[in-house]
């Protein structure tokens, strides 16, 4: 089994339950599943074959759903690509990836126009239009690249209904996720139609998905925070998508209330701005049954007031983009534990290890790594950064971790986040944790920087929601609740962090921003 032709069975089996609502309108399952076949067999028509790389440059919405499962049908490989990266991080991807069509909204022509003799291999970009114009719009000069453009909703309508595609196979790659390249060039982790599967029905089994729920899908469908949890899962187990195109507290209020949304995904950022949106009401989360969080650490005091003021459990858990992403997550059928990103999941294997890659006593930390039939299969084009990465078939994650004696795990940090004061380790969330809970404090990021007696320092990043307080009473206050060592040399009051589209506080691009300052 596999998403494209479980989603099909669902369509078969249960034909009028609504798959989605958006902006307004819904659709069931029978006419989702009847567009995805169209698609499929649309792409067909275009020349496209198993195993071609079709690329989504597109935000949340039924274009993004139809062209992922469409081009899964027919085999194809799907690279989600964040529409409003760079021409140059988008042009790096494309050829990076070997994409043969690119699929995108209509704002996407004059890019087109711009770096398509840049893209040799890129047969076709079809357009999702937003207007009545369709692709009849001012500014299409060059014909050569007008020549590749092809309407979406032409590509459906040219699609048989009856089209089967071919047997797909567990292994065959389903999407290549490209990785933020904090590191350098951004990575491709090759995840198979088994990635996919099995990591969506374990989640969704964790988490108890059932065809009752309606899943707010806010998070940029691109990121594989929301791929899996808040759209593949929710689709194989039946559930109804509340897809929204970009995140706003007021409409999430909003659409809580009208659709009685049951489940919420979201990053710690966003439960921040819920948190803090002056006109919301303990009441208007009541339909919600659980809230989830990941893509970064939540806050312990954030989690605890949010939970306090709606009355409704986060459960937070932990992933990454070559492991589909999900491989712990707090149960719901035992006792949640804050600040801990939970148990292992279903079919899933963690452990913390030493650099010899020996696992460490319980308490210790160590570094997380992760074996499972959700493990990618590997980098695309990237043999050595493969084998560095994945070692006896275990996916070495980076992220420092400990485990407690009841199987719960903790983040600590990131291991290339490590401050190091006169040799003694110091982990940024730590520092983070304590400044949070400092009432007036709204967000804070912690980085390590040069310093000519220590080798590093700690220094502190920090949104205040009180303009009166000062640097000096923060410091205070950490001298009461850290060790010497850990207590920030520096602290700086910015108007907001630099985040990623996912709402995750950029650490790096803060340590660049500041250097730039400097």
């Amino acid at each position: 089994m596999n998403l494209t032709s479980q989603l099909h069975e669902t369509a078969k089996n249960s034909a009028e339950k609504i798959a989605y609502y958006f902006m307004g309108k819904s659709s069931t399952y029978a006419e989702l599943d009847a567009a995805i076949t169209k698609f499929a067999s649309g792409l067909e028509k275009l020349g496209v074959k198993q195993g071609d790389h079709i690329a989504l440059l597109l935000g949340n919405s039924p274009h993004f759903v139809i062209s992922l499962y469409g081009a899964l049908r027919l085999g194809a490989t799907v690279i989600p690509v964040n529409p409003i990266y760079t021409q140059d991080e988008i042009g790096y991807i494309l050829n990076n990836g070997d994409v043969k069509v690119v699929v995108g909204l209509d704002m996407m022509i004059p890019l087109a126009e711009k770096v398509h003799t840049h893209l040799p291999k890129v047969e076709h970009f079809i357009i999702c239009e937003t207007d009545q114009k369709g692709l009849e719009q001012p500014g299409v000069e060059n014909l050569s690249v007008y020549s590749k453009m092809k309407s979406f909703t032409d590509t459906v309508a040219s699609g048989d209904i009856t089209f089967k595609g071919p047997e797909l196979q567990d292994d065959d790659n389903a999407i290549i996720l490209y990785t933020s390249g904090t590191t350098g060039k951004p990575k491709g982790a090759m995840l198979t139609h088994k990635n996919l599967y099995s990591n969506a029905k374990d989640i969704g089994d964790y988490l108890k998905m059932n065809s009752d729920d309606k899943v707010i899908t806010v998070l940029p469908m691109f990121h594989v925070f929301c791929l899996t949890v808040a759209l593949n899962a929710p689709l194989l187990s039946g559930a109804s998508l509340l897809i929204e195109p970009k995140f706003s507290p007021k409409e999430i209020f909003r659409i809580t209330k009208e659709y009685k949304a049951t489940v919420f995904a979201g990053v710690p950022t966003m439960y921040n701005f819920l948190y803090q949106f002056p006109e919301s009401n303990p009441e208007d989360l009541q339909s919600l049954r659980l809230c989830i969080s990941g893509g970064a650490s939540l806050p312990v005091a954030l989690l605890k007031n949010f939970e306090q003021k709606f009355n409704v459990l986060i459960s937070e858990g932990y992933g990454l983009s070559e492991a589909s992403p999900v491989t712990c997550f707090n149960p719901l059928d035992r006792p949640r534990k804050a600040g801990s990103i939970g148990t292992s999941i279903l079919n899933v294997e963690n452990k913390v290890v030493n650099e010899l890659g020996e696992e460490v006593p319980v308490g210790e930390v160590g570094e997380l790594i992760v074996r499972g039939p959700n493990v990618m299969k590997g980098y695309y084009k990237m043999p050595e950064e493969t084998a560095a990465t994945i070692r006896d078939g275990w996916l070495y994650t980076g992220d420092m971790a400990r485990m407690d004696e009841q199987g719960y795990f903790y983040i600590v940090d990131r291991k290339k986040d490590l401050v190091i004061v006169g040799g003694y380790n110091v982990y940024p969330r730590e520092v983070e944790e304590v400044i949070y809970n400092h009432p007036d404090i709204v967000e804070v990021a912690v980085l390590g920087i040069p310093d000519p007696n220590q080798g590093e320092a700690v220094a502190a990043y920090v949104v205040s929601k009180n303009p009166d307080v000062t640097a000096e009473q923060l410091l205070a206050y950490c001298k009461e609740h850290l060790a010497k060592y850990k207590v920030p040399t520096t602290i700086e009051f910015l108007e907001e962090l630099p985040k990623n589209t996912t709402g995750k506080i950029l650490r790096r691009a803060l340590k660049k921003q500041v250097t730039q300052q400097v």
